[in-house]
């Protein structure tokens, strides 16, 4: 751990700056409660010299002059650079948010291959020749990226989450204003200082740090910005679709989820305990596809329980820096008091505590113990409300088509579990799950090959996978006249 205040700067137009007016803002180390960093917080002005540098850049400046395979270059290089920092990212991202540094490390080194994906993908866009039904007529069309692209991302994964918006984006051609959340902004700092490493010229990836408001609130509604692509929770989601009004930028949401881990009698116990334990509590649930409502089959629920108890209650809680810690501490305070309400309010709506439900006694820092509801019905408000910490709401359930009306009953649809041996009931479920993204017999696994988002109240639009590049470009359909007569009058002459 450390008390030394570090003070960071934002990335405009290559040049690292303060706030114009000086303003800033502390991040916190959830672990100890202690200020570790001094974050500018951004104000309109800076906003608007961030999206007029990504915007020169795009237009004028030598990434516009770059070939897709110079481009290409510099996103393997980025991406080399990613894993070769690695640790010292992880350790930064994990002193500032409270993820473990086992996880934060792996998962920096593992997003290089992000940016290596894409780099391959920079040279692989192209449009078509159409059999067009006039003679005469040679008509194709081509890609073209679509300008400055806003990119608004939460503390949690934020690498990861950067990542598939900055990725494909810079493959196509765009620049980047990115938004780091003012909860832990330190990473996403630490990596912009790659940037010029990497090749990258300067104002083609910006990074801004401040508030929803003025920051978020005017990058969002600035007439530059052609693309906005927003992580994070479904109020701030309705600022940013009436915000997109201002300039009709193009939008793509990914939100929260309630996810549904459904576990039938013929699952593999040791597998399905196993994915579910990891599936809520790894990150200390701070994430979006957290597994959070546990559905189990009546006749294998008290045994699964029984051991997921037991290992929730061994579990090592404690710094994030420790190789031993295994749950760390949540990000603020405002997520532990959120935990504890709906815990409390559960268990007055009906609910048995099995272990957990609250913060651990004699511990600094912004913890909470691995917590386990047992939920005599899908009516009880905890089932359907992301907390966003590691809670789990466990229901009963007795035949297939049961639990498939209770895990669609939610307005999320981020992502799905289920574990069972049997594979035609696994086929019929992952089809009939209203659910981007479901995992079977399998859980919290991602690829930059693979498309990753929601549906309902978790969002739309896509990221990761090779589709995600052609949705930061517009088609251009082109005519060729190539006849050679002269192209007759469509007025007759009086």
């Amino acid at each position: 751990m450390t008390t030394q205040v570090s003070e960071q700067a934002m990335l405009i137009d290559g040049e690292w700056v303060a706030a114009s007016d000086g303003g800033c803002f502390d991040s916190i180390n959830p672990a100890t409660g202690e200020v570790w960093a001094r974050i500018p917080a951004a104000t309109a002005e800076d906003v608007n010299r961030a999206v007029d540098a990504a915007d020169e850049a795009f237009t004028n400046g030598p990434w516009s002059r770059m070939t897709p395979t110079e481009r290409g270059r510099c996103l393997r290089r980025l991406g080399d650079l990613l894993a070769e920092k690695s640790e010292e990212l992880g350790r930064i991202e994990a002193i500032d948010t409270g993820k473990l540094f086992k996880e934060t490390r792996w998962q920096a080194k593992y997003i290089a291959e992000f940016f290596h994906f894409y780099a391959g993908a920079a040279d692989k866009i192209h449009g078509e020749t159409l059999p067009i039904d006039k003679p005469d007529m040679f008509v194709f069309t081509k890609r073209e990226p679509l300008g400055v692209i806003a990119a608004v991302v939460p503390w949690n994964s934020q690498l990861f989450l950067a990542a598939v918006k900055i990725g494909p984006a810079l493959a196509a051609g765009n620049t980047i204003v990115l938004k780091a959340s003012e909860h832990a902004s330190v990473a996403m700092l630490a990596f912009g200082k790659l940037i010029a490493e990497a090749g990258i010229p300067d104002g083609v990836v910006n990074i801004v740090t401040g508030f929803g408001d003025p920051c978020g609130k005017y990058l969002t509604t600035h007439p530059k910005v052609a693309r906005i692509s927003f992580t994070g929770g479904p109020v701030s989601a309705k600022h940013i679709i009436h915000n997109s009004a201002e300039n009709f930028a193009e939008v793509s949401l990914e939100l929260g989820g309630k996810s549904p881990f459904i576990c039938f009698e013929d699952a593999d116990l040791d597998s399905a305990i196993n994915g579910a334990v990891s599936g809520i509590f790894a990150a200390s649930g701070q994430s979006c596809v957290a597994g959070s409502r546990l559905y189990l089959h009546d006749s294998i629920a008290d045994a699964f329980l029984a051991r997921m108890k037991t290992i929730a209650e061994q579990v090592q809680i404690g710094d994030p820096l420790a190789d031993e810690t295994e749950v760390g501490p949540l990000c603020t305070t405002a997520q532990v008091e959120h935990c504890q309400r709906e815990v409390n309010f559960a268990i007055e709506q009906g609910a048995t505590l099995i272990t957990g439900g609250k913060s651990p006694k004699g511990m600094m820092g912004q913890f909470f113990e691995p917590t386990i509801l047992d939920c005599p019905s899908q009516d009880l408000r905890v089932v359907d409300t992301e907390l966003f910490g590691p809670v789990v709401a466990a229901i009963r359930f007795k035949t297939e088509a049961e639990v498939l009306a209770l895990a669609n009953d939610t307005k999320h649809g981020l992502a799905a579990g289920i574990f069972t041996r049997d594979g035609a009931r696994a086929m019929r479920m992952s089809h009939a799950i209203k659910a981007g993204i479901v995992w079977v017999n399998t859980y919290r696994a991602i690829s930059p090959i693979a498309e990753f988002g929601g549906m309902k109240h978790s969002g739309y639009g896509r990221e990761s996978g090779f589709q995600a590049v052609y949705d930061y470009t517009r088609p251009k359909t082109v005519w060729i006249n190539t006849s050679s007569e002269p192209l007759g009058s469509q007025f007759v002459a009086r």
